[in-house]
């Protein structure tokens, strides 16, 4: 199964670090260049263990994933319960860790994938790798952005209080 994975170091404590990375509309927008339209479903208002979450993706595609760990503020994970027709699965994670120097954080991002029909997999994957790799790259880039910038930085706090 391919697994793509990218790295950052950003210059908040992993509190900070993982709240940015759960901010929500209008906040996400500005950090995160994958989402275009994100939110909740089934009425949830906050991310959590088995909440599910409707993402479009600026590609235009539609996917709902549901959180499978929600572990403040060392990680989360999420898997597809409904998506593009290419992906048989799809799942992601993000780890949060102190960094090398005081209030760092070693951000690690990964997603993991099988796509189908099964005869056209090993294209297919190898595809996915640079498509996903070259998206995730792209988005933890973002994130590092919006780890420094003050309107994300100050909704992220927000959410830490509550």
């Amino acid at each position: 199964m391919p697994v793509v994975e990218s790295v950052t170091v950003v210059p908040v404590p992993p509190e900070l670090a993982f709240a940015v990375s759960q901010t929500v509309a209008p906040v996400r927008y500005r950090w995160d260049p994958f989402v275009r339209e994100q939110h909740f479903a089934d009425g949830a208002t906050r991310p959590g263990k088995g909440v599910r979450t409707v993402t479009r993706s600026r590609h235009g595609l539609l996917m709902v994933s549901e959180y499978v760990s929600y572990a403040p503020p060392s990680h989360v994970g999420m898997k597809m319960v409904r998506g593009p027709w290419f992906f048989e699965m799809f799942a992601g994670g993000w780890r949060f860790a102190p960094g090398p120097e005081p209030d760092t954080t070693v951000a690690t991002w990964r997603y993991s994938f099988r796509c189908r029909p099964a005869l056209l997999r090993p294209v297919a994957e190898r595809i996915g790798v640079w498509l996903l790799g070259r998206d995730i790259r792209r988005r933890i880039a973002g994130y590092a952005a919006g780890c420094v910038d003050p309107e994300v930085l100050a909704a992220a706090r927000a959410a830490v209080q509550h």
